[in-house]
């Protein structure tokens, strides 16, 4: 019996929170069984360089990709069950898509149909999680393709069936992949920490890739010598540097400090580059070490660095200010905010105890003019490709690519960016840099971003 009142006892308390105003429970506790996902919105992005189609979905779900002649499109099918919107809107921009739309030709499925204006292939694709208050996404990137390969395509959908019900699936591009220029994974080691910058070791000039920094997955085990010198194509090198450190803790706030907040992330962004198979990492420190402003670019440059990528997490005075961006490197700051953040990063080497390195006002060489000018655009490039694969996934600054005078990104001979994350002074952001979920998430889209670029540097 006093197991039955009991039990009496947590029926009706159940029943009385039913009852109450503004409380709800997740529906498997109503009795209802999560069922399919459906779509809650649609929309395109198109440049004549490439195009993106989003599906904002209740929960992640599985979907295919096929390819139709008569006229060129890309459809794109998803385990679905409803349209949760009338109409999708247009095209933003004009170029690789001329226009779309969204049905349901069977139970269970969607499909967006992508009108091409001339032949296409999907770059890459990807279900991202909910998180936050972003819902779940499906994310297709398409670029140009040749007529030949549209129609191989085409055949080999049709020669499948997959045309008209193409078989749905978790197929997902993983972080650094593409499925237009895909890369041939190389087994990998586990990242190695990088030494601090008094005794990095440097690349081989003569063979890069056989003698990649320390930090960078496992080299290439060397083929059997052929009859000819066959051509061999090294993984770019990422040299990703978590600001400060040492005795220079950067930003702090609610108890935490800058140092320590990119640091854990650049360790786990090495982890997702590396595994990927498509890039060699360093680190310019893996623990609290202290390195000055130059040893941090001078190691970049020593080691030849394909892209350096100083991560960074500030403050401002002004806590409604939040969401990531990049920065390259410009005199002239975008506003006052980034003047701000520069010339506080900048003086980081005063606090320190150490003085930047004057900059004599003599006439610059036009060769190394020329050369930082070309560094520059191809920073902006880098830029602008992370941020488009950062904005499906994290909250973003208004105008994200920014321009500041930091002294870090001053190398003539590599393209430099510095991230920052977020900020320590913004409860939301402060929230996203300590939760693994959004890590993980930032990770990938990094990668994803990172192998966007250098796919479009190899493009004919």
């Amino acid at each position: 019996m006093p197991f039955l009142k009991a039990a009496l006892g947590l029926a009706g308390l159940f029943i009385t929170l039913l009852l109450l105003p503004g409380v709800s429970l997740p529906a498997a506790a109503a009795g209802t069984a999560a069922g399919p996902a459906d779509v809650k919105a649609a929309r395109v992005t198109t440049t004549v360089d490439r195009a993106r189609l989003i599906l904002d979905l209740t929960q992640p779900s599985k979907f295919a990709i096929v390819t139709l002649a008569n006229p060129d499109r890309i459809a794109v099918d998803v385990k679905a069950g409803a349209l949760k919107f009338d109409t999708p809107t247009p095209p933003a921009g004009l170029g690789l898509v001329t226009g779309y739309d969204v049905a349901m030709p069977a139970p269970g499925r969607a499909r967006a149909t992508l009108n091409l204006a001339q032949p296409a292939q999907v770059q890459q694709a990807y279900v991202l999680d909910a998180f936050g208050d972003q819902p779940a996404r499906l994310v297709v990137d398409l670029i140009p393709d040749s007529p030949e390969n549209f129609a191989k395509r085409v055949a080999a959908d049709l020669a499948s069936g997959a045309s008209t019900s193409p078989t749905l699936a978790d197929a997902s591009t993983p972080p650094g992949g593409s499925e237009s220029n895909p890369a041939t994974p190389t087994p990998s080691a586990p990242a190695a920490p990088a030494t601090p910058a008094t005794s990095a070791p440097v690349a081989s000039a003569a063979s890069p890739a056989a003698q990649p920094p320390a930090g960078t997955g496992a080299a290439s085990p060397p083929a059997t010598a052929p009859t000819e010198a066959a051509p061999t194509k090294a993984r770019p090198l990422i040299v990703i540097d978590p600001g400060h450190g040492g005795i220079d803790s950067g930003a702090r706030a609610s108890g935490l400090l800058e140092k320590n907040v990119v640091l854990a992330f650049a360790l786990k962004l090495q982890a997702v580059l590396v595994k990927s198979g498509r890039f060699d990492v360093a680190l310019t420190r893996t623990d609290d070490t202290y390195l000055t402003l130059e040893q941090r670019v001078a190691l970049a440059r020593a080691n030849k660095a394909d892209l350096f990528v100083s991560l960074h997490a500030d403050t401002f005075q002004q806590p409604q200010i939040h969401g990531a961006s990049i920065y390259t490197r410009d005199e002239q700051a975008t506003d006052v905010l980034d003047k701000v953040l520069a010339d506080n990063e900048n003086k980081s080497e005063i606090v320190a105890g150490f003085a930047v390195p004057t900059m004599t006002p003599a006439v610059v060489d036009v060769l190394v003019d020329l050369m930082r000018r070309q560094m520059r655009k191809q920073s902006y490039i880098a830029a602008e490709a992370i941020i488009h694969e950062l904005q499906p996934s994290v909250e973003l600054r208004r105008f994200p690519v920014r321009q500041a005078d930091f002294f870090v990104l001053q190398a003539p001979d590599v393209p430099s960016m510095l991230i920052e994350l977020g900020f320590l002074s913004n409860a939301d952001d402060i929230a996203n840099l300590t939760r693994p979920e959004w890590q993980d998430r930032v990770a990938d889209a990094l990668a994803r971003g990172f192998a966007a670029y250098f796919d479009g540097l190899a493009a004919p």
